[in-house]
């Protein structure tokens, strides 16, 4: 007879205690207990026995693959983050936060995949609903079928019977099992269901794209359990005052992890961005301070982002420091390098930083263009607009080299740019059927001479 019993489980990180406790030992987050009924089978056999199974172990010779095409989606930036298509059998989760475009995202994909059956559950909203953002987005299709449902037998039974070629769920926050005792959403129903439709997903080689919430600290919610299950994370996010939206590859077994999507949000739903750099890129003809632009790279593409800075005095005596989408602890280290080794004294300056466009950057590159606007704000000096950036700065005030230099200066010179400053690599760099100018420099100092004379 099975044995029934209550624990407290984390619904942040997963962990579980007997008792109840104010903050989890773990991931230290406060509140994130609750009661959960568990059940486990009586089995008191002594030893561990073994259950009979055709699979034999088989040498990497002796191993048999399939090549199995992937699907295309028909959209560029969902296939990049892929790394090309969906892998038939496998499960993609997307997350972001509530209203920021996962459902829409879905949806295009659905609709827009001609002559494929796909399946698609919905546990937030109607068949009504569904049928309103359709219209919205202006799509339809006629292979593709939608269910309210919530009850992951049920899921199991439409995937069986109609056997189509994607699934779509938005969401798995939403699906129960009857074989748990908890409410939806808590960890243990989120670890079963995703468990269950992973098995589906891998015996019928049908691919399943899994919608989650994240919380308010902007991780999954419920799950590092989750995201080790499924063969693919994504991350859908971007401030909502923008029209932005950057779909970033988190986990990928099928692809890159740095490959990033971008789109833009439109009354008529998601629209692809081709050309970030155009639209990253201040269309304001006055040369202003302040300012600097960098020639980044992200995943495979190259992007020319803006990068803005406002140095003022502090007024209340303790300098303030600030940056929107750029690590605020690399800032300082920059600011004490540009003190230290090139003499502009900023201690008793109030420094803001932000990255135009409301995306996020980690290109180590982008260091020479932030200590550029940084300098331009603080001469009110505007940077001649048809100069760009790309270079690692050191602590020792030396200008390193960067990955992919010369894709970065092809893209530059494609958008019009007269010179970029880029690392001393010790030979003159001239690419061929390139205008650009190409200024090689080992110092800061040597940089923001030639910037600023």
């Amino acid at each position: 007879m099975a044995k029934t019993k209550t624990q407290f489980v984390c619904q942040n990180c997963g962990s579980n205690s007997p008792k109840w406790l104010g903050r989890c030992p773990q991931c230290e987050e406060w509140n994130t207990f609750t009661e959960e009924v568990v059940t486990k089978p009586n089995n008191k056999v002594p030893g561990v026995v073994a259950s009979k199974s055709s699979n034999k172990p088989l040498s990497l010779s002796q191993i048999k693959t399939e090549e199995n095409p992937r699907i295309d989606t028909f959209n560029t930036e969902f296939n990049r983050v892929l790394g090309g298509g969906v892998v038939p059998g496998s499960m993609v989760l997307i997350g972001g936060e509530p209203g920021i475009g996962k459902s829409t995202l879905a949806l295009q994909v659905a609709l827009d995949l001609k002559g494929r059956k796909v399946l698609y559950v919905s546990g937030e909203e109607s068949l009504e609903q569904i049928r309103l953002r359709a219209n919205r987005l202006k799509r339809s299709g006629e292979t593709c079928l939608f269910v309210s449902e919530t009850a992951l037998e049920n899921i199991l039974l439409h995937i069986e019977q109609e056997q189509p070629e994607l699934v779509i769920i938005d969401s798995i926050q939403t699906i129960s099992t009857d074989r748990m005792d908890s409410s939806p959403g808590s960890v243990g129903q989120i670890r079963e269901c995703t468990a269950a439709l992973l098995h589906k997903a891998k015996a019928s080689s049908i691919p399943i794209l899994l919608i989650g919430h994240i919380t308010k600290d902007g991780s999954l919610a419920g799950p590092k359990v989750l995201e080790h299950i499924v063969d693919t994370v994504l991350h859908f996010e971007g401030d909502r005052n923008y029209m932005y939206r950057i779909l970033r590859s988190v986990k990928n077994r099928f692809g890159s992890t740095s490959e990033l999507g971008i789109f833009e949000m439109q009354t008529e739903g998601l629209r692809e961005v081709s050309n970030p750099s155009e639209l990253l890129l201040s269309q304001n003809s006055q040369s202003l301070s302040g300012t600097a632009i960098c020639a980044s790279i992200e995943g495979m593409r190259p992007i020319l982002i803006e990068v803005q800075a406002l140095v003022s005095t502090a007024a209340y005596g303790t300098p303030q420091r600030s940056a929107t989408g750029f690590d605020l602890r690399r800032m300082n280290m920059l600011l004490a390098v540009l003190e230290k080794r090139a003499g502009f004294k900023l201690a008793a300056k109030d420094v803001f930083l932000n990255i135009a466009g409301g995306i996020k950057v980690d290109d180590p590159a982008i260091d020479l263009s932030v200590l550029g606007a940084v300098l331009s704000s603080n001469f009110d000096i505007a940077i001649d607009k048809k100069i760009c950036f790309a270079g690692e700065v050191g602590l020792t005030g030396e200008i390193r080299p960067v990955n992919r230099l010369e894709q970065r200066i092809r893209e530059a010179d494609k958008l019009g740019f007269d010179e970029i400053i880029v690392p001393k690599v010790g030979k003159p760099i001239q690419l061929k059927g390139t205008k650009i100018s190409v200024f090689q420099a080992s110092r800061v100092e040597e940089a923001f001479k030639r910037v600023f004379g």
